[in-house]
């Protein structure tokens, strides 16, 4: 019997449809699979969103310019970014968020760069991003899109060094344990700036034209997506070790920035109708010639700075 067949032999996640007997402020504590969970941690950090209108980037992005670097990584003008994630077919993940469950987190497979340049030898990350209480904490491994689509997909055993090894049998065990797989996944082109001397830690980032779809899951695929958030938004997200430094929150304020609590997945998610509190996308922009415009048309027509 091989790894998923003995995982899937095991007991699976009770349903997590909405529960209104958990009010927020009470701490979860973990049950089930939750106390599965690592005690490593590649990342552990505090999050702040905001939403900023478009035509308020370019004043933000030079603030923060004069106070942080831009990220090494991070190409001129910002980078793609696109996630897909995996639930369970009662979307217990989506729910836990949506009740504000204190220990709660996601599967997902990431890649930097082009969508339609992925191909099988493309590098990707399997991560399982988590949040307990306050702090949010995230590991990952990267390995070829190929190997990880089977992996997760067709639900195969893979090789790994010996440090990865309690990881890879993580996601394993949530893969086969809880029937997770694709659901729905996100999209967006990321700037991304780093802090320094006192600042080291900090990392603020700006995402661009927030897109999704529920279907035709390959990254390089020919398929249609759909705006989550309006384009005329961005998302700006402040992450911080220990402390977000008072500038910041200030720049955030004379910028008249709205703090959010949002989730790009459960914003896919509720897009395309997979669950009872589903928005059916957000308002799109029309146009000179008279056609919605789309995640597409969007991304070309941003400003290379």
């Amino acid at each position: 019997m091989g790894v998923f067949d003995r995982f899937r032999a095991g007991t699976r996640g009770a349903a997590s449809g909405p529960r209104s007997d958990v009010p927020e402020d009470v701490p979860t504590r973990p049950t089930g699979y939750q106390q599965t969970a690592s005690r490593l941690h590649a990342f552990n950090r505090y999050e702040i969103k905001y939403l900023v209108d478009e035509l308020q980037v370019p004043e933000l992005r030079e603030e923060l310019t004069a106070r942080m670097e831009n990220d090494p990584f991070s190409p001129h003008g910002g980078y793609p970014v696109a996630s897909l994630y995996y639930d369970t077919p009662d979307l217990r993940f989506y729910w836990e968020k949506i009740e504000g469950l204190k220990f709660r987190r996601k599967v997902r497979m990431r890649l930097y760069g082009a969508p339609d340049e992925c191909t099988d030898e493309s590098s990707v990350h399997v991560e399982i991003k988590q949040r307990v209480n306050r702090v949010t904490q995230k590991r990952r491994i990267a390995l070829p899109y190929g190997e990880a689509r089977r992996w997760l997909d067709d639900r195969q055993p893979i090789t790994c060094d010996p440090s990865q090894r309690a990881f890879v049998d993580e996601v394993t065990t949530l893969v086969g344990n809880l029937d997770l797989r694709p659901v729905v996944t996100t999209g967006y082109l990321r700037e991304a700036f780093v802090g320094t001397d006192a600042d080291l830690g900090l990392r603020v980032t700006i995402d661009h034209r927030i897109h999704g779809r529920d279907r035709d899951f390959r990254f390089g695929a020919d398929a249609e997506n759909r705006f989550t958030i309006p384009p005329k938004l961005a998302v700006v997200e402040i992450k911080a070790n220990e402390r977000v430094p008072y500038w910041a929150t200030d720049l955030a304020a004379r910028l008249d920035m709205s703090v959010i609590r949002v989730s790009k997945y459960c914003r896919s998610v509720e897009a395309f109708g997979l669950a009872p509190r589903s928005r059916f996308g957000a308002p799109e922009t029309v146009l000179p010639d008279g056609r919605p415009e789309t995640p597409t048309d969007a991304f070309r027509a941003l400003p290379v700075h």
